[in-house]
C-alpha cells in the first residue's frame, strides 16, 4: 500500500488497471483537513473492480479512503479501515441490495456493513477463523439500518455473515 498526500498523485495511465474507477473518487472528500489523500491498495481496488463488473452497473463510491481528522469528524471508528484506504461505502441506489451483498461477499470482502442507503466493503486482515464482520461484537449494522436488511433478506445478513462468513 502506497499514501499518496493527493490522488493527484496516484499511479495513472498504463499504471492504472481499474477501468471503472478513478483514484480521485476513491480519495478523502473532505476538502479541509488533507488535499484528497489517497491510498493505493491493489487487492482492494481488484475487489471493487471485480464487483463493478459482476454488476454489469455501475458502483458509486460515498466513501473511500479518509484522512484521520476527516474520519474523526464524520464519526468514523477509532480503527476504522476507511483511513487504511482499503474500505468504500457503496451507494445501494440502483441496485438489488441482496445480490450487491451476495456477491460482495463472494468476491471476498472480509468486512461487510449494511447501511440503510449504502454498503461497506473492505479487505480487512483478520486472523485465520475470525468469523466476525468486525471488530466490535453486534456492531453489524449502521444505526436504523438492521430492520430494512432482515427485510430483504428474511434474516440478519450481518449476523449470517458474521458466523459463516458468507451470504
Amino acid at each position: 500500500m502506497t499514501l499518496y498526500p493527493s490522488w493527484r498523485d496516484a499511479p495513472a495511465g498504463d499504471a492504472w488497471r481499474w477501468p471503472h474507477f478513478t483514484a480521485r473518487e476513491l480519495a478523502c472528500k473532505c476538502g479541509r483537513h488533507c488535499r484528497g489523500e489517497y491510498f493505493h491498495d491493489e487487492a482492494f481496488l481488484d475487489g471493487l473492480e471485480a464487483l463493478r463488473t459482476r454488476m454489469m452497473a455501475p458502483l458509486v463510491v460515498n466513501s473511500g479512503r479518509r484522512c484521520p481528522l476527516h474520519n474523526a469528524a464524520v464519526g468514523g471508528a477509532a480503527l476504522s479501515q476507511h483511513k487504511l484506504g482499503v474500505a468504500a461505502d457503496v451507494r445501494l441506489a440502483g441496485h438489488d441490495p441482496v445480490r450487491l451483498a451476495q456477491r460482495a461477499a463472494a468476491i471476498g470482502f472480509k468486512g461487510i456493513g449494511f447501511g440503510r442507503t449504502f454498503l461497506h466493503l473492505d479487505v480487512r486482515v483478520r486472523p485465520p477463523g475470525w468469523k466476525r464482520a468486525w471488530l466490535v461484537p453486534n456492531a453489524f449494522h449502521y444505526p436504523g439500518a438492521k430492520a430494512a436488511w432482515v427485510k430483504r433478506f428474511g434474516f440478519d445478513p450481518a449476523l449470517k455473515f458474521a458466523t459463516t462468513g458468507e451470504l
